[in-house]
């Protein structure tokens, strides 16, 4: 059967990843996280025109650099977040080239376009010279302006993300057991070990072994 796609959003500490997942949700997580930077890796699950997919919010930080090439390679999908004001930042081509090195496809989504509509040129130029040729401009990734303030360019993007996944063709099992990726594992001083997983073929059942 057809399966959600997993979708990673990934970029620069400030280009407003968790802000642009809370439109996409309705929710309002970023104000709820320590400085406006996510500490720890959430997955949360939408539907957008009969379609769900799974999206995965992974820490800008470098300090969590690992923990955000482990969301990288878990997605079937990646949203590569650019701030139309900063363009590209050293943790934006890090990005890029867990990006490339996964294989994950992706889409980019260039945010801010509320503030500062004539610098979306220049984040698009200083794409192409991080190595990621826009469509347009001679190349096949898939972008799109987005403002998490207006709203402008949310629904286009999810557009663009239910293309991409159904180009990847992605199919589960539910009568196979459950296998997938943890994302995240800690211990509770009052329940024990605790993990985020997300399951990619297969029915994960109360009573599992998790290996």
């Amino acid at each position: 059967m057809k399966r959600p796609p997993i979708i990673v959003v990934v970029g620069h500490v400030d280009h407003g990843k968790t802000t642009l997942l809370d439109v996409v949700r309705k929710s309002n997580l970023a104000a709820k996280e320590a400085g406006g930077i996510t500490q720890s890796i959430g997955a949360y699950e939408i539907v957008h025109n009969g379609e769900r997919m799974t999206f995965i919010d992974t820490p800008g930080h470098e300090a969590f650099s690992s923990m955000r090439k482990r969301g990288a390679k878990a997605a079937d999908v990646a949203i590569l977040v650019v701030g139309a004001d900063d363009g590209v930042q050293q943790q934006t081509k890090e990005a890029i080239k867990i990006l490339q090195e996964s294989e994950t496809p992706f889409v980019v989504a260039i945010t801010k376009i509320d503030k500062t509509r004539g610098e979306v040129d220049k984040a698009k130029n200083e794409l192409m010279q991080a190595g990621v040729l826009l469509e347009g401009y001679g190349g096949g990734v898939s972008w799109q302006g987005v403002s998490a303030k207006t709203g402008e360019g949310i629904k286009e993007l999810l557009d663009l993300l239910v293309l991409t996944a159904d180009i990847e063709e992605l199919t589960a099992d539910e009568k196979k057991s459950g296998s997938g990726f943890i994302l995240e594992a800690k211990r509770d001083s009052r329940k024990g070990i605790m993990a985020m997983a997300i399951v990619t073929d297969g029915t994960l059942r109360v009573g599992d072994y998790v290996k």
